[in-house]
């Protein structure tokens, strides 16, 4: 604490602050370096390309495409309900071991509505799931 003399003879008593704030940072930045890293989210694995004793897949590949209101389309097929989805998959991929699938959705939708659907890949025994851009 630091005394100042006023003009009028009385004494006045301020609070330094300065190494406060100093021992305040030096506490953030040890908090900040001690603190656990607790990030999640999905695996991401980047492709890679053919090798010479892989046969070249026939099936084109599977894009869901989901919409606002609880239906989704599988490519070019007629839309379904997100309840009957699952029994399509499992139809499609009885014999896949692994497959990818691409899941695509309508601009501005919930990602709830686009986790029902990984959700239900999952289910089926679908590991690897593709996000792609939104279509307009």
């Amino acid at each position: 604490m630091s005394m100042l003399a006023g003009g009028n003879g009385r004494m006045k008593a301020e609070m330094n602050v300065t190494p406060m704030i100093d021992v305040l940072l030096v506490l953030i930045i040890i908090f900040m370096v001690i603190m656990p890293n607790q990030s999640e989210g999905l695996n991401a694995e980047v492709p890679r390309p053919a090798t010479a004793d892989q046969k070249p897949s026939l099936d084109s590949p599977l894009v869901i495409t989901v919409f606002g209101d609880s239906t989704v389309r599988l490519n070019q097929e007629a839309p379904l309900a997100v309840g009957g989805l699952e029994n399509r998959l499992r139809a499609l991929y009885k014999n896949a071991a692994h497959h990818t699938i691409f899941v695509r959705a309508e601009q501005d939708l919930y990602f709830e509505q686009i986790a029902e659907v990984i959700d239900i890949a999952h289910g089926v025994g679908i590991k690897k799931v593709a996000l792609m851009t939104p279509t307009q």
